[in-house]
């Protein structure tokens, strides 16, 4: 159902808050903007009942938000994190409970990151079409084709996620799904903060700890200028160039010019990041941020290393949880050196930590059996 009017909008709603679930998903564009623009938002409580709202329609959508927010109906969204960010964008609000069917199809056999159309073709049996998923989705009209691939990203929704919870109740795994999915709409995961923007720097730990305290204010700086003009950050600068930057530490405008990519700023851009510099430069050694470089391991502790994710890689396959959800290196590595870490606590303790622990120990070993890793 196109939503038409506001009548039509108020009484899904309604529907919808009177039953467990709603199954979200959005349309939007951002390649030109910092910020999603929320251009359609699709809805479903069951294969039949699915509403496509048209967020530059005349509409009120406080009946919307409240929806979104209203703790007693769970978000059912495919890989929701774009989604939970055009939402809160557009209406203020990030949704939740959130029960993301990606991350619930790592727990049950599939592999990471899964696409909707895959998870469809497999729970379902339906082979999506294709044809629309270039679409300008802000043009106006919206014709029919493109109204039933929308539509299509909600229809199947209802009937996967109770497949699947069926299955994670049958399997004794809804508690280890649970924190995954609290976390997934915490509010520092869907709004990022300008101070710490510099964390999603890419080779930030290249950086020594008064560079990264020039990065800390250079991205925060960027970030609030993108905000302002809402434009994506490399716009404003690119990533090496903000690197290039902290590395070189320009003190004046013809110092800075010559960066390739910083000579581009205007006067006054370009008077605000030299004084962000500075900030940076000047800031207390005791405010600056520190960031934990692993070590690198050593050869030997490499293989010790490698035997852990052949092991892992067994408990993946006996278990059917994905690989890269239950631990990564960095983990395995954390359990080796004896620190705290993901292994030691919650659902991943008892599903890998304590085998692993054991393998370490000694008290199981590997073997090769018809091809196949086998635990001895």
């Amino acid at each position: 159902m196109y939503i038409a009017d506001q009548d039509q909008l108020d009484a899904f709603c309604d529907r919808a808050r009177s039953e467990r679930i709603v199954c979200v998903d959005t349309e939007f564009l951002r390649e030109k903007t910092l910020y999603p623009r929320l251009c359609l938002l699709q809805m479903s409580v069951s294969a039949d009942d699915i509403a496509c709202v048209d967020p530059f329609a005349d509409f009120d959508l406080s009946g919307v938000a409240r929806l979104m927010t209203d703790e007693r109906v769970t978000k059912v969204i495919h890989a929701c994190s774009q989604d939970l960010e055009a939402i809160d964008h557009a209406l203020g609000v990030i949704p939740g409970p959130v029960f993301d069917t990606q991350v619930a199809a790592a727990f049950l056999g599939h592999r990471m990151q899964l696409g909707y159309a895959a998870l469809v073709e497999s729970l379902c049996d339906v082979r999506l079409p294709k044809a629309e998923s270039l679409t300008d989705w802000a043009q106006r009209p919206l014709d029919a084709e493109q109204l039933a691939y929308a539509e299509d990203d909600v229809r199947y929704l209802p009937q996967i996620y109770h497949e699947m919870q069926a299955d994670l109740i049958r399997r004794d795994r809804l508690a280890w799904v649970r924190p995954e999915m609290e976390a997934l709409n915490d509010p520092a995961r869907v709004r990022l903060s300008p101070e710490e923007a510099y964390t999603h720097l890419r080779r930030v730990t290249s950086l020594t700890r008064r560079q990264m305290g020039m990065a800390r204010e250079v991205c925060a700086w960027r970030e609030r200028l993108a905000a302002a003009r809402d434009i994506p950050r490399k716009w404003v600068l690119s990533d090496e160039v903000v690197l290039e930057v902290c590395k070189r530490i320009p003190r004046t405008r013809e110092r800075l010019a010559r960066i390739r990519g910083a000579e581009r700023l205007s006067a006054t851009d370009a008077n605000a990041l030299l004084e962000a510099v500075y900030a940076g430069l000047v800031c207390p050694e005791e405010e600056l941020p520190r960031y934990v470089r692993r070590q690198r391991p050593a050869a030997e502790v490499e293989s010790v290393l490698d035997l852990m994710y052949a092991m892992l890689r067994v408990i993946s396959d006996r278990s059917g949880v994905a690989t890269q959800l239950i631990a990564t290196r960095d983990d395995l590595q954390d359990l080796v050196s004896g620190k705290s870490g993901r292994l030691s606590e919650g659902w991943r303790a008892e599903l890998a930590g304590k085998p692993l622990t054991r393998l370490l120990e000694g008290e199981v070993g590997l073997t090769v059996k018809n091809g196949r890793i086998e635990l001895l």
